[in-house]
């Protein structure tokens, strides 16, 4: 066990007794203390109703707290002296005890309200960093999408303007939602987000400033790569606006990218074809959760079998379309992936799965593979699933 010197010991005594609060405080005990002792040594043997410290103490807290019970006063001059000033001092007292507990409560409010509050007793929260015009929506598919999240979980950082943040806290569905504000590419905010003990972080195109598309992006980035650095082992997910920031973004080891704009114009592109096929994407994106495109997990005693096997074991109430590749936290599955590519004896074939490692992809989908395609480990199942019957 590592030693503590004594200059150290004394050293953080003295740091602790020289702050402000602690010193007020113990020249209040030792003049509390100075009166308690003169009234006992005048009063005791004197007074029938103060025969020991104890009753002396009992007097003093009746007094300061402005209670004054009157069971027990003092008789002497020099008593009644000691017990005025007993009594002005205890004024004073409480008066600056309340107003500085008051003055704290109100600067924590304060900071609460503005977002700049440090995060505490908080673990396994999901993060939202940036802000959109369509924010309200987007919060209201993440809770119908993530029914296993409760609003106590979520946590929003942003730089949007006060009056976009306080419409979002009147709305009785998001009561319970954390907000912080600040920069999400800085450090100092994601610790106060408390980011160590995160599970999941989605990255929006950010528009509370007035930002280019390039800035937009570049921030996303950063925010990626910053939150990357302080837990590696989260879960990311981010939009941007431009496919040219994909690559960075991918190097960033970001789990999960979505390119908004390129979704939209595909969606424009396929419409113009006259194929109704924006209809069906719809359909098949919807924030139902059990509907339209799912995900769901593969059992272990189908993982290393065959695609056609697997299909033929499951029920005929939806459709299996393929398989999700390297699924969860893609920093678990590169280091899985390199502990089982140096197991190989053979230095070329160590080589080669190094080399294949590099270009691994996170949630990669495997749309209609082969009957004799081996359902790898870390693998999901896509499905698409039809509407749900509404109970009436």
């Amino acid at each position: 066990m590592k030693k503590i010197s004594r200059k150290r010991v004394f050293s953080k005594i003295s740091a602790f007794v020289s702050t402000p609060i602690v010193r007020y405080l113990l020249i209040l005990l030792l003049v509390t203390f100075g009166i308690m002792g003169i009234i006992y040594f005048v009063e005791a043997g004197k007074n029938d109703d103060i025969s020991s410290f104890s009753d002396v103490l009992w007097y003093t807290l009746a007094t300061i707290t402005t209670v004054g019970y009157g069971d027990i006063s003092p008789s002497s001059s020099l008593g009644r002296i000691a017990g005025s000033f007993l009594l002005l001092f205890g004024v004073v007292i409480f008066g600056g005890i309340s107003g500085k507990m008051a003055s704290v409560l109100f600067d924590q409010q304060l900071k609460m309200d503005r977002g700049l509050l440090k995060l505490r007793g908080i673990s396994g929260h999901f993060l939202i960093c940036g802000w959109k015009p369509d924010f309200e929506q987007i919060l209201d598919g993440i809770l119908v999408a993530n029914p296993d999240i409760p609003p106590e979980k979520i946590v929003l950082i942003n730089e949007a303007s006060q009056e976009n943040i306080e419409k979002i806290k009147t709305v009785s569905r998001y009561r319970g939602m954390k907000f912080l504000f600040g920069d999400y590419t800085e450090e100092e905010t994601l610790l106060r987000a408390n980011i160590k003990s995160a599970e999941r972080v989605l990255v929006l195109s950010d528009y509370s400033k007035n930002f280019s598309q390039m800035e937009t992006d570049s921030k996303t980035v950063l925010a990626v790569l910053t939150i990357g650095s302080l837990n590696p082992k989260l879960y990311i997910a981010a939009e941007i606006i431009d496919s040219k920031f994909e690559k960075h973004l991918s190097l960033a080891r970001c789990d999960e990218i979505i390119l908004s704009h390129d979704y939209e114009r595909s969606l424009l592109v396929s419409a113009s074809s006259g194929v109704g096929l924006s209809h069906i994407l719809k359909e098949l994106i919807t924030e139902t959760s059990g509907e339209g495109l799912v995900i769901e997990n593969i059992p272990e005693e189908c993982i290393g079998k065959t695609y056609g096997e697997y299909r033929k074991s499951l029920s005929v109430n939806r459709v299996l379309i393929g398989i999700l590749e390297n699924t969860g936290n893609f920093y678990y599955r590169r280091k899985e992936a390199l502990s089982e590519a140096q197991k190989n004896p053979d230095v070329k074939k160590v080589i080669e799965n190094l080399k294949k490692i590099k270009n691994l992809r996170s949630n990669r989908p495997v749309l209609a593979p082969s009957d004799d395609y081996i359902i790898p480990s870390n693998s999901k199942a896509i499905f698409v699933c039809g509407k749900r019957k509404r109970s009436e």
